[in-house]
């Protein structure tokens, strides 16, 4: 497979998720992604995950997920010649990706006009909780203060719970897929204009424009007012959580067809002509009496033994699933889903995720391991013409 951004390289200062998920993406997809990480300390994900031994070798399972492919180098940004050797590096570079709050580049010398101004073909990307403009922008952020902020938390649980916080950092990764395709999009504008980009991806705006679009628009267009309503929708019924026999099943009819073959599947034809239940509307105001009615009869059998008459009648039906049981599922091993990589530094293999996308047919294969702290610093600096001589004054200064 010839990668579609071989060729790209990417300077990578990104810590934690929304960053480095996003360098990732472009890293299965064949560009050279430089992490360049702060001496002795590096990405604060090298530290992070359930593993304590991992994060003290600076190859924390967090770091793990989403750094297979790249490249590190060590550079002490705040040293003079830190920032003369950044420089030069973004003259070779395509891409460079940060997510430092608003301002820190620039106090560093290294905005985006002064490195567009070295390199004009360069696209430089920042990502922030707030964006770069607006009365928040300086304002420290992490996951969750987003999900609070994007109206997540206020829509997630039920009556009782709410606001929770979803169950994954949400927020961070839908910042980092938004980045990604951004730069996608600059790198493929660049091939006819010949210019740069500067992009800025605002976790809140991209929330927005990805999570609860609908919720956003039934407010901005139709006056209404969402409420937290737990695992059911806000838009069809039955679509949600129904207990079984043995446990939950999750239970999606969005089409008036769905609903008939759910009435035909439970054996109950009748449902679908109750004047409570025959249009959407009807079940949307009887949500609560309709789960009831379907509950009484779904525990006359297992989850499975639904799932399978269910699915068999074109009904949109599975199982509440584990981690531990996602991560067997035979299909993702069907797709090649979770990759098996070597990592010779930790003397093991480490399983990750992949692109989440298949390319001709097959999955995005990873070409390289995550890499140790510094791994590439010789290297690259000498393909700058740093010499062994100033390789080691470097070091000894700190700088790398």
């Amino acid at each position: 497979m010839t990668k579609p951004f071989v060729g790209v390289r990417v300077l990578d200062l990104t810590n934690v998720i929304a960053g480095p998920l996003a360098s990732y993406q472009l890293a299965l997809l064949g560009a050279e992604v430089i992490k360049v990480e702060v001496p002795g300390v590096g990405d604060l994900a090298r530290k992070m995950g359930a593993d304590p031994d991992l994060g003290k070798r600076q190859m924390g399972a967090s770091y793990l997920a989403m750094n297979a492919g790249k490249k590190s180098i060590t550079l002490n940004l705040k040293a003079e010649r830190g920032k003369e050797i950044f420089r030069a590096l973004a003259g070779t570079a395509d891409v460079v990706l940060e997510n430092f709050r608003p301002g820190a580049m620039a106090r560093l010398g290294l905005s985006a006009e002064a490195l567009r101004t070295l390199n004009p073909r360069l696209i430089y990307c920042a990502v922030s909780g707030f964006g770069q403009t607006g009365p928040l922008a300086g304002r420290a952020s992490y996951d969750q203060i987003i999900q609070g902020y994007a109206g997540l938390m206020s829509l997630t649980g039920d009556a009782q719970s709410a606001p929770q916080r979803a169950g994954l950092v949400v927020c961070d990764t839908t910042a980092a897929i938004t980045a990604a395709f951004a730069i996608a999009a600059a790198l493929f504008r660049r091939a006819s204009t010949g210019e740069g980009e500067v992009i800025d991806v605002s976790m809140l705006d991209s929330s927005l424009a990805t999570m609860t679009s609908w919720m956003i628009s039934n407010h901005l267009n139709a006056g209404h007012v969402p409420k937290p309503l737990g695992n059911h929708s806000h838009t069809s019924a039955p679509s949600g959580t129904f207990r079984t026999k043995d446990g939950v099943i999750n239970l999606v009819n969005n089409e008036q067809k769905q609903f008939t073959a759910t009435c035909e599947a439970l054996e109950m034809p009748e449902l679908s002509h109750d004047p409570r239940f025959a249009e959407r509307d009807h079940r949307m105001r009887n949500q609560v009496v309709l789960q009831q009615v379907l509950e009484a009869r779904l525990a006359t059998a297992t989850s499975a033994e639904w799932e399978e008459r269910l699915s068999a009648a074109g009904v949109p039906v599975g199982p509440v699933l584990s981690v531990p049981e996602i991560a067997q599922l035979a299909h993702l091993a069907a797709r090649g889903v979770v990759h098996t990589v070597p990592v010779p530094a930790l003397d093991r293999d480490v399983r990750v995720v992949g692109a989440g996308f298949q390319l001709g047919g097959a999955p995005v294969p990873i070409d390289a391991p995550p890499p140790t702290l510094g791994e590439h610093t010789e290297v690259i600096l000498r393909g700058l013409g740093v010499d062994a001589a100033e390789l080691e004054q470097l070091r000894a200064n700190t700088v790398i």
